[in-house]
């Protein structure tokens, strides 16, 4: 195929003052050291490192390109800045995670020339489709499998549990009814476990804890998609995930705009994975559970991985997209015939 083009950029807005992103840009480097990638880039990162694997030719951010070849289908992801800052005359396939919800712009469909909108789970879709119907196509992108791989076979296994700490809302409440009950049960049954915090270890640190770790607690309201605890299915590490399955609770949301339910943590999942528990006085019996699926040999968190998750099969699910939105007709074309 011809090459893709593919627009992303890490939104960067001033906060208090005009021009300030760039004062602030220097703080966060002395405060924090070099730019960790979040999520967004990730997915961009990932994806560009697949379309390489399948040796796929791909523009970025060509602009000039753009414009010279208006029928071209343009790919924006990351957040709206980049679809708000162009005035694009291209068809475009947005996403995935360019808006959290159809509510953030309701006149999508008339401001661009969108043909195919991607979100990163089923989930998601599933929230969106009462807006978006059959436009909007769950995908999400691959893991790094070479470089999240299975440590040496005589790697020490010292820390029988890695706890991942991705609590977001209403923090001290979570703490109190997820977090302290799942530590002190790890400390009643005496075993040994390091907590890590999202947003607050370096991504290798994260790495070489995973190759001394026998399983991990993962504990977040909700994922699109979960690039970190899927990191750790394929570095062969099972996963011990809290899964309530209740409402999307992000609070720029939630109750008053949207109440959607059921979201979960752990959105691509299979048995091999490990288990879930849906509330702290079910924990115990999810590691017990991990424990009889180690001993009958369920347990391959890798080859979960391998099969539905890596750059190579993610990376061309995201070209089968773009050759079906390039011969699809916009959105607001197909709605008004509708």
């Amino acid at each position: 195929m011809t090459q893709l083009n593919l627009f992303y950029a890490e939104p960067d807005l001033d906060r208090w003052l005009p021009l300030d992103r760039f004062p602030r840009k220097i703080i966060r480097r002395i405060l924090n050291g070099p730019h960790r990638p979040g999520g967004q880039m990730r997915v961009f990162l990932n994806l560009s490192a697949g379309l390489k694997l399948l040796d796929l030719p791909f523009r970025v951010n060509d602009f000039k390109h753009a414009r010279r070849h208006p029928e071209e289908l343009c790919c924006v992801l990351g957040k709206r800045n980049m679809l708000e800052s162009c005035q694009w005359t291209n068809p475009l396939m947005i996403g995935p995670s360019v808006f959290d919800h159809p509510i953030d712009c309701p006149q999508l469909f008339e401001k661009w020339r969108v043909r195919r909108l991607l979100v990163p789970g089923e989930w998601m879709r599933l929230m969106c489709k009462p807006n978006w119907g059959p436009h909007v196509f769950d995908w999400p992108v691959g893991i790094d499998t070479n470089h999240w791989t299975t440590a040496n076979p005589g790697t020490d296994r010292d820390i029988d549990v890695l706890v991942y700490d991705k609590l977001r809302w209403d923090r001290a409440n979570a703490e109190k009814r997820i977090l302290n009950p799942v530590l002190a049960e790890l400390n009643r049954r005496k075993l040994h476990h390091v907590k890590i915090r999202y947003g607050q270890y370096d991504p290798e640190n994260y790495r070489a804890l995973l190759g001394r770790t026998r399983c991990m607690v993962f504990l977040c309201e909700h994922e699109t998609q979960g690039i970190a605890y899927q990191e750790a299915l394929s570095s062969g590490v099972p996963v011990v995930a809290w899964d309530h399955q209740t409402f999307w609770t992000d609070p720029n949301y939630y109750p008053e705009k949207v109440s959607f339910s059921p979201v979960s943590a752990v959105p691509y999942w299979d048995k091999r994975c490990g288990t879930r528990f849906a509330t702290p006085e079910k924990f115990p019996e999810a590691l017990d559970l991990l424990e009889a699926a180690r001993i009958a040999g369920v347990l391959n968190p890798r080859a979960y991985i391998l099969e539905n998750l890596s750059l190579e099969k993610c990376s061309g699910d995201f070209v089968r997209h773009v050759e079906a939105a390039s011969l699809a007709p916009d959105i607001s074309t197909s709605m008004n015939r509708a």
